[in-house]
């Protein structure tokens, strides 16, 4: 795995901002499918392997990354198996659900209010 300090990162307030510009970008939770349902960032989409993300993002796409909190590995590993696969603008947003939800950001899902523990699983 690459350098992480090469890695383009994105804090939550440059993303809040972002989201709220509406700029044409794909936000991507890089976690498991019953994490997303229990709770993402709204306007997210679900991405947690090379099969989950056929059909939703493009190479050319604008693509912000995230999963749990700043220890969960899931969105480095997405970030670089997607730049691998040619795609070139990616940030990652490291704090994740964690400091999302810490800065009292909205969230959609089915338990928003708990707590997610990482295991750092994503193929792609």
């Amino acid at each position: 795995m690459p350098d992480a300090n090469a890695m383009k990162l994105i804090s939550c307030e440059g993303l809040k901002e972002k989201l709220n510009r509406g700029e044409g970008f794909k936000l991507v939770m890089t976690y498991h499918e019953w994490a997303y349902r229990a709770k993402h960032i709204p306007g997210s989409l679900n991405i947690y392997s090379e099969e989950s993300a056929k059909g939703l993002i493009q190479p050319s796409d604008e693509i912000v990354v995230y999963c749990v909190n700043k220890s969960c590995q899931a969105s480095v590993q997405a970030y670089w198996a997607l730049s691998n696969h040619g795609f070139a603008n990616i940030q990652r947003f490291a704090g994740g659900l964690q400091e999302w939800e810490e800065k009292g950001f909205s969230l959609e899902g089915e338990e928003v209010g708990k707590t997610i523990e990482p295991d750092d699983n994503f193929t792609l």
